[in-house]
């Protein structure tokens, strides 16, 4: 019996806040929060009253009998978290959201490890693996657009055990980058007002983001939104104004691409190239916060596939094209590259801001480093977001305590945003003497985790096709299917684990165990993990959900099988009989 069939009639009344709202709020005599009260109350009782609990009890679905994992299915499908982003919104997150340190400053000391053409390689190479898992993160988020997406596929096509670990971890890696984005803050502040303490711009940017994400989800769409076409905007005038900079506009006259061959393309050889893919997963985070998002998003079936093929012009531009003309303006023995005791946030690092200064053009530097404080805005305003909805996804699936599944009737994960926030208070280190060493151990909690969280994806991915096929069902009903297939997860598989390789080598040749520990504790904190939750749970027998097990039906907004297959074809038909330049259109954008 699928979960459907379980469910019964009122399966789509579980899956939003507004069917909630329109089941089971209006029928409620006794309950104060009524639709009169929201459409007639006073703005400040709809304040107040926004913050109460989202009552799930009322909706009612017997659970008599389900399994934990049916029910952990059945609760990532329910929850009730507003569907207020819009398309535009995805498509400006999937172009330019979490864009940040990673790419603007730690993109200067990728350089100055491994020259300009390990700075290629190293985001050619995580950035084909991240096409892999995006196509592959798009066609599950599409089909299932759930409260924690990938979080929740990897409990629900391969075991909760995987679903513990490496949601946990995740939501560690936002944790984590919070204050240190507020510690960024304060840094790239201090390229103008050096006699402020730091730890007053930390107090502001806190506030900052603290209230953005108070506003919801629509408050942080239209951030996003804003922000990043801000730096969609200064990076491809970035890219026009280092073009011309090579060109022979500004002080130093053509330029070309002498750097390339003086001081050369690589600095330490294999070690410099295996050294900028932990710089590159830097850089790279975050762009998988568009699936994040799909169950706030008002049409994931329309929006999600735009979006998600947006990625490939972001990995294009953002990350390819500017790796070149950086790496045309910039030598990697430049000292401005290596300025400070942590390189990879002070903006006077930023490898933006020296080309503009090294071509003699005024007044840009200054331009380019305020848009580098509104990427860490961005970065900041996103952490909350990514860790707030992984947490809350967690705790319904009953995998962490429950309160951090606190879903007020505004639609916000209440307790999951405040804790976040709170930890964030941690960026008041940022006049400590030991904030360097602080950050450098908390970011080796994640060091790997990207990699794995990446890699479980593109497996995730191969376990949904394969239960489609286990079923006897096909791909005539998946509504968007990844250009790059299941061959996409096995090669997006092989390169992941090849840049974890490199990083395990050039942590342990020569071996120092600090050193070890700060690239690669992840690894075994992973394996630590996965141990005492099976162990916690008595779980061994159970390595796999069994492919005929697997539930492809729960969390659909389509509840009508026939009638989705029809639009699909219908719609592959349309496309088939479109003009080429149509069809070549449709494929990137």
């Amino acid at each position: 019996m699928s979960y459907n069939e379980k469910q019964g009639p009122h399966h789509e009344d579980v899956l939003g806040v507004d069917a909630y709202r329109s089941s089971s709020m209006v029928d409620d005599s006794n309950s104060a929060y009524t639709l009169e009260t929201v459409e007639y109350g006073t703005r400040w009782q709809r304040f107040v009253d926004s913050f109460k609990p989202m009552d799930l009890d009322e909706v009612g679905i017997d659970t008599t009998g389900m399994t934990p994992m049916e029910k952990s299915v059945i609760a990532t499908a329910r929850h009730p978290l507003a569907r207020r982003l819009k398309s535009r919104h995805l498509q400006m997150i999937a172009i330019g959201g979490s864009i940040g340190t990673g790419l603007f400053v730690g993109s200067g000391y990728a350089l100055s490890q491994g020259g300009p053409g390990a700075v290629l390689i190293g985001y050619v190479l995580v950035g084909y693996s991240l096409l892999c898992v995006i196509n592959a993160l798009g066609e599950m988020s599409v089909q299932f657009p759930v409260s924690g997406s990938f979080n929740s596929y990897f409990s629900r096509f391969v075991d909760p055990t995987w679903g513990f670990v490496l949601g946990l971890l995740y939501a560690c890696s936002w944790l984590i980058s919070y204050p240190s984005e507020l510690v960024a803050c304060a840094m790239t502040i201090g390229y103008w007002r050096p006699d402020v303490d730091g730890a007053v711009w930390v107090a502001v940017f806190w506030v900052v983001i603290c209230s953005v994400n108070m506003f919801g989800v629509k408050g942080y769409g239209e951030v996003e939104f804003v922000l990043s076409f801000l730096k969609v905007i200064a990076v491809i005038g970035f890219l026009i104004c280092g073009l011309c900079i090579i060109c022979g506009v500004g002080d130093k006259g053509y330029i070309g691409g002498k750097y390339w061959s003086n001081p050369g393309s690589f600095n330490n050889g294999f070690d410099g190239v295996a050294s900028v893919f932990i710089s590159a997963a830097f850089s790279f985070g975050g762009i998988e916060l568009v699936a994040l998002a799909a169950a706030e998003t008002e049409n994931p079936r329309k929006s999600l596939p735009r979006a998600t093929k947006q990625v490939f012009w972001r990995i294009t531009i953002f990350y390819i094209l500017t790796a070149i003309i950086i790496g045309c303006l910039v030598p990697y023995t430049n000292e401005k590259l290596l300025g400070s005791d942590d390189p990879t946030q002070n903006t006077a690092s930023s490898p933006f801001v020296i080309a503009i200064q090294e071509g003699g053009i005024k007044g840009l530097p200054s331009v380019m480093n305020a848009v580098v404080l509104l990427a860490i805005i961005s970065v900041g305003v996103s952490s909350v977001y990514g860790c707030s909805r992984t947490l809350a996804s967690l705790a319904v699936q009953g995998l962490i305590p429950s309160y951090f599944g606190y879903i007020d009737r505004a639609g916000r994960p209440l307790v999951a945003i405040m804790f976040t926030n709170m930890f964030a208070l941690l960026g008041f280190l940022v006049d400590a003497d030991a904030q360097s060493t602080v950050f450098t151990w908390f970011f080796s909690v994640c060091s790997l985790s990207s990699f794995f969280t990446w890699m479980a994806i593109c497996y995730t991915h191969l376990r949904w096709r394969w239960a489609l096929k286990a079923q006897g069902r096909d791909t005539d009903e998946v509504i968007f299917r990844s250009p790059m297939g299941v061959w996409g997860d096995y090669s997006g598989i092989v390169v992941l684990l090849f840049i974890v390789a490199c990083e395990l080598y050039i942590s342990i040749i020569p071996y120092d165990a600090e050193q070890f520990f700060q690239n690669c504790l992840s690894l075994p904190l992973m394996i630590v993990m996965y141990v005492l939750h099976k162990t916690f749970t008595r779980s061994w027998n159970m390595l796999h959900v069994k492919l005929s097990d697997i539930d492809l039906d729960t969390g659909r907004r389509e509840v009508d099988l026939e009638v989705l297959k029809q639009d699909i074809a219908d719609e592959r038909a349309a496309r088939k009989q479109a003009p080429f330049y149509v069809k070549i259109y449709k494929i990137f954008c």
